[in-house]
């Protein structure tokens, strides 16, 4: 028993053994936080401590090295002098172990997306990203006392929580800003990157941190986005197909409609002359579709030209190959007069 209790009070060496990669921050274990006198505190690389000592921060270290501990708590003669306070010393030296080496790839996503309207369609966007982002400790004394607090531990997920809020904070503020067109987001990352970088290097400094690297490496619109960009492709194509044909966008969809009522034409008619429209969809149709077809082939234009359009209506099933080959015809005729 009095072996055990002389061996309690020699000198004794602090250490952080193999930290933790996930520990930010790791108060050293110490029975009644006594330590012994002229302990030996080791620091190795990547690592640094706080030192507390009666409620006091009386150092921050940071270069690692062997450090020889003299304070005014001698466990070896207070707890002979104190048997009758459970051996327990009123002098108290808190170590708190924190981490100097960069703290490296900690992913960042957003859990709901970034809405923002796109600037060129007026288009609502629900945008999410993902990426990571590094740091490393550059305030050790400020992040101890105004962030951690005297925690026993601290971790870098307790510290992503609270990072990657103000990184989301500031990619709504850039996409409310910018309003980045749909098909552009992933062109401009770099771009959204270091601007976003440049943006949150305070609220890291807010923290005590200094940020080494942050990545963007994910992008993904919502489904009613993608819903919602699919339709401004459809009309982009449609439009450009009309375009081809000489038509306008809305010529070419009243052709569509009327193909597709005649094709339908026992059902729909029916329909059409009880709302007086007094004349059958496919006569209607037939009567149209000749209208633009004869404009095409009247126009003052070359032949090709003419053939190019009616074309773009034979793929779109408007007119038949037949009806196609006879206006080729009579084009071709006109030609060689």
């Amino acid at each position: 028993m009095l072996k055990k209790f002389f061996n309690k009070q020699l000198a004794s060496v602090i250490e952080w053994k193999n930290p933790d990669v996930n520990t930010l921050l790791y108060k050293f274990p110490s029975t009644h936080d006594e330590i012994k006198d002229a302990s030996k505190l080791i620091l190795a690389p990547g690592q640094g401590c706080v030192l507390v000592y009666e409620g006091r921060i009386k150092d921050v270290l940071t270069e690692p090295d062997t450090y020889n501990l003299e304070t005014d708590n001698h466990p070896f003669v207070t707890t002979l002098l104190k048997i009758r306070q459970n051996f327990e010393s009123e002098h108290k030296l808190k170590v708190y172990f924190f981490r100097t080496a960069d703290v490296v790839n900690q992913y960042w996503g957003t859990a709901s997306p970034i809405k923002y309207v796109d600037a060129s369609y007026n288009l609502p966007v629900e945008l999410g990203l993902n990426g990571n982002f590094s740091y490393k400790i550059n305030q050790p004394l400020f992040l101890f006392t105004n962030i951690i607090g005297a925690q026993d531990e601290f971790s870098t997920d307790a510290m992503k929580q609270v990072i990657v809020e103000r990184i989301i904070n500031q990619l709504r503020n850039l996409f409310a800003k910018h309003k980045y067109e749909y098909n552009s987001i992933d062109a401009k990352l770099i771009e959204i990157e270091e601007e976003i970088g440049t943006q949150i290097t305070p609220d890291f400094e807010s923290l005590g941190l200094q940020l080494t690297d942050f990545n963007i490496t994910g992008t993904l619109f919502d489904e009613n986005t993608m819903e919602r960009i699919g339709r401004i492709a459809d009309i982009t194509t449609d439009t450009a197909a009309a375009a081809q044909a000489g038509l306008s966008y809305t010529e070419m969809e009243k052709l569509r409609a009327l193909r597709d009522a005649a094709k339908n034409e026992g059902g729909l008619a029916g329909m059409g002359a009880q709302l007086g429209v007094g004349m059958e969809i496919g006569k209607l149709f037939s009567t149209e579709k000749d209208s633009f077809t004869h404009k095409i082939a009247e126009e003052n234009s070359d032949a090709i030209s003419k053939l190019q359009k009616l074309k773009v209506l034979v793929d779109e099933q408007i007119i038949t190959q037949e009806e196609f080959n006879e206006l080729k015809k009579q084009i071709l005729n006109n030609m060689n007069l």
